[in-house]
């Protein structure tokens, strides 16, 4: 008897307990501990992974009340344990680009927060750093999405490092009471400044994950390529990196080019004056919500970087003509079909008649050059034509020259990619594909069918995040390409060089070149020379030949 009842005991305890005990193996962390400048943070230790994380880290005081539009300010310190287990709240934003996938704590003005993985073991010290800047025009993104999770580049032997900085109206706004209150009388690029101050904080607190300050590779994906491109011409960020990665963009002509100072105050002051406001003083009184409603009502999608006189004295091609940007390795590229053919057809159909008719259009003085350089005697021919032309005045041109400028006025390495991996289906077909590489819901017409890699399509293979994106049906092609770029990225953030572990060897751009060498992503990564005349037309076209 018992014994039955033993028995009896232990079948309703472990029922009790089994499923405590199967919750508690699925949590595999525990709280660690370190030091930074400003204090002692907590995060997590991963066991199955062995790579530490911090989220929500602050790297400079909240940009509110007299801070607001002001340049980044150091981050105050603390008594006691930060928790820093959560990431951050975002910048504040309107949901521009529906297909982003935020796991941020909500929306704030008070959003200068950065997040960092490490696979520093105890006495490791002098790891290669990643430090990462997302996308979205300067008018949305957070680094907490999870196609930027840093985790499977830090198993690499990187600490990685996501950035959040201001964005649109909090980020960009020149005035001229804004120039009246700085030294160098100047105003606006708050967000890119906000980028600044997070190099800075790299430099002075990353020893502490293991990471080495002067190991800094920046990279970014669309505005943040941008910013990347940008961050290497600065005067206050240029010293502070190592090497810089581009993933579709640079601050070019046509590509969120910086304004002068006067044009982007001009706007400001419209913006300010038709909110019916007299000064900036006024302005800085409004909550956030006051703010966000005129925002909104104005219906701007964000405000111009600045030629402010501090951030960026010249535009990029002026600063890289005259030697003066970040003299480090530079590693770039964009996708094969950025944007689609229609953007530049205007729904007028893939016909060559139809394309002769727009080119002499957008073209009227060069129509014939343009002809010549883009095939166009079919239906197939048409939309190859029509994608590049959309993409080039997007962001590719942009993208090339930047490499190009590099190349011809560094000693530096320069390497240049083109990814042309095709997506695999969606799992969900009530979901479409969005602008900024996510999925949303499918509403209207199902969209063409893209002809190359479409742009923002890479993040998640570069990054090695696949498997957190759960939208696509993912194959071993996708993963055996994700692997080989990721690869290539982790040897160029440790080295210099993306070359090594078996890779398609990828050669050096050569300044003097007309058509240099790339390496094109795809199922099969290979080498490949350059096709350059349509980059070296926009180059005449968009103004930007010295």
């Amino acid at each position: 008897m018992k014994f039955a009842l033993s028995i009896f005991l232990l079948i309703m305890i472990s029922s009790v307990l089994l499923p405590m005990q199967i919750k508690a193996q699925g949590n595999n962390t525990f709280a660690v501990q370190t030091k930074i400048k400003n204090g002692v943070i907590e995060g997590t230790y991963d066991t199955k992974t062995g790579i530490q994380t911090f989220l929500g880290i602050p790297f400079a005081k909240p940009p509110v009340g007299d801070l607001r539009w002001k340049a980044p300010q150091p981050a105050e310190n603390w008594t006691g344990v930060k928790q820093t287990k959560k990431f951050g709240p975002r910048a504040m934003q309107a949901p521009i680009f529906g297909d982003m996938d935020f796991k941020s704590d909500g929306i704030s003005e008070d959003c200068l927060y950065l997040n960092v993985w490490s696979p520093a073991k105890r006495g490791t010290k002098d790891l290669p750093v990643l430090v990462y800047f997302y996308g979205g025009g300067f008018s949305a993104g957070d680094g907490s999405e999870p196609r930027y999770n840093g985790e499977a580049m830090s198993k690499k032997g990187i600490v990685v490092v996501t950035v959040n900085y201001r964005l649109g109206l909090f980020g960009f706004l020149a005035h001229p009471d804004l120039t009246a209150e700085t030294a160098y009388k100047g105003s606006g690029n708050y967000g890119l400044m906000d980028q600044a101050a997070s190099l800075q904080w790299v430099k002075d607190n990353i020893a502490s994950f293991g990471g080495d300050p002067s190991k800094v590779t920046i990279a970014g994906e669309s505005a943040g390529s941008i910013s990347v491109s940008y961050q290497m011409a600065s005067p206050l960020s240029k010293n502070l990196i190592a090497g810089a990665i581009g993933e579709s963009g640079a601050g070019i002509n046509p590509t969120l080019a910086p304004s002068l100072l006067p044009e982007a105050e001009k706007i400001g002051v419209e913006f300010v004056t038709k909110a019916g406001y007299k000064s900036i003083k006024e302005m800085r009184a409004l909550s956030s919500l006051e703010l966000y409603e005129i925002f909104l009502e104005s219906k701007r999608f964000g405000f111009p970087v600045t030629l402010d006189n501090h951030f960026l004295p010249k535009t990029l091609p002026e600063i890289f003509e005259a030697k003066e940007q970040a003299m480090v390795p530079l590693l770039a590229g964009w996708n094969s079909a950025e944007s689609g053919g229609n953007g530049f057809m205007q729904g007028k159909g893939f016909t060559p008649e139809a394309f002769i008719a727009r080119v002499k259009e957008v073209y009227p003085n060069d129509y014939e050059e343009v002809l010549k350089l883009h095939p166009h005697a079919e239906a197939k021919q048409v939309e190859r034509a029509a994608t590049d032309l959309a993409s080039d005045r997007f962001i590719s041109y942009s993208t090339w020259k930047w490499l190009d400028l590099h190349a011809k006025n560094s000693d530096q390495p320069v390497y240049r990619y083109l990814y042309s991996k095709l997506r695999p289906p969606l799992r969900d077909q009530n979901l479409t594909t969005g602008l900024a590489g996510g999925t949303m819901p499918a509403t209207g017409p199902k969209a063409p069918e893209p002809i190359g890699a479409p742009h923002a399509c890479e993040i998640e293979y570069a990054m090695g995040n696949l498997h957190l994106v759960n939208a696509f049906v993912w194959t071993s092609e996708d993963y055996k390409v994700s692997q080989t770029m990721m690869n290539y990225f982790a040897n160029f953030i440790k080295t210099g060089d993306p070359n090594g572990d078996g890779l398609p060897a990828w050669k050096k751009v050569i300044g003097s070149e007309i058509n240099p060498s790339l390496i094109n992503i795809d199922i099969e990564t290979k080498a490949e020379t350059g096709n350059d005349a349509r980059y070296i037309f926009h180059d005449k076209s968009f103004g930007n030949r010295k």
